[in-house]
């Protein structure tokens, strides 16, 4: 049951998570200086999250219900991370040590859009099965 179309947007969803932040820098500093997610531990350590999140969901494929709570908690999970980005960007000028955004700091909103299209399949899949059930 791993050819399932949420299978492949959860996949999508692990390798932005995983591996874009490795790609496009979160933001420049005062000093001109590139930030990846690798430099910032919290960060990292959440994207990780998100990644490890979404691959466990992978082969819970037998537990639909428990592959759906796993996304919506990943969902959580990038709010929060989108949520620490945006504080970390509305900070008071003269406290902030970002002069310029990049584009790393939209790698969870992309997350969070394959991981609602995979909740939708998960769903989907799930009304289909009980209503095959109804019919026995």
């Amino acid at each position: 049951m791993l050819q399932r179309i949420q299978t492949v947007y959860l996949l999508i969803a692990a390798i932005c998570s995983c591996g874009l932040i490795f790609v496009f820098h979160l933001w420049t500093n005062t000093h001109e200086v590139l930030v990846y997610a690798k430099d910032e531990m919290l960060y990292l350590a959440m994207f990780f999250g998100s990644a490890a999140l979404s691959l466990i969901s992978i082969f819970n494929y037998q537990n639909r219900k428990f592959q759906f709570v796993l996304g919506r908690l990943n969902i959580i999970l990038n709010f929060i991370l989108l949520g620490l980005f945006v504080y970390q960007l509305l900070m008071a000028p003269g406290e902030s040590q970002i002069s310029e955004k990049g584009v790393g700091i939209f790698i969870p909103i992309l997350t969070i859009v394959f991981l609602v299209l995979a909740n939708k399949a998960i769903k989907k899949d799930e009304d289909l099965v009980k209503s095959v059930d109804r019919l026995r």
